[in-house]
């Protein structure tokens, strides 16, 4: 067992419920979010273009219609980019509509590479886990032993509330 298999294995899991649509940018393609979603059908796969705070926007829209939408943000530090979708509407949306609304969503997030040789540069390495744990009131969770990695899928996926799931590009290979 290894933390990508751990990964792959959980995604694989998400996807054998016709619900669940992934969501992101270079998921559909070769890359398969680093290869986690090569067992996917395309038809559960939603490539986006490089827009995350859109990503995690259609995600809640796609949730409110029923679907179990996973989101894939290839690099922690363009969360930055979502936390408008994050904090003021998927956090938000239940007390805002006085409980019509409940949006669900799991929002995957990598932090990039720290090791050489494939550094991806410091703009994309930067690890904000704590400081969203501050803006949201759902699970916030970082992925250090492979040995979590299924159950806290599964968590996420039967839980009524979203999940910011974080894992370690680093540790893919171990």
């Amino acid at each position: 067992m290894t933390y990508f298999s751990e990964l792959k294995r959980s995604m694989e899991f998400l996807s054998q419920d016709n619900k669940t649509v992934f969501i992101g940018y270079n998921i559909k393609n070769c890359y398969r979010a680093n290869g986690t979603l090569k067992e996917v059908a395309d038809n559960q796969i939603i490539e986006t273009p490089v827009a995350e705070n859109l990503m995690v926007g259609l995600a809640i829209g796609m949730s409110l219609e029923g679907f179990k939408p996973v989101v894939f943000i290839e690099r922690f530090d363009f969360i930055l980019n979502a936390l408008d979708a994050v904090v003021n509407h998927l956090d938000k949306l239940k007390t805002m509509s006085d409980g019509d609304f409940t949006p669900k969503v799991i929002i995957r997030i990598v932090v990039g590479k720290k090791q050489f040789p494939l550094f991806s540069g410091c703009t994309h390495h930067q690890d904000f886990t704590e400081q969203i744990k501050i803006f949201v009131n759902f699970p916030v969770i970082k992925l250090i032993k492979k040995e979590d990695i299924f159950n806290t899928y599964m968590e996420a996926y039967r839980s009524p509330k979203s999940h910011i799931i974080v894992e370690e590009n680093d540790l893919y290979s171990k």
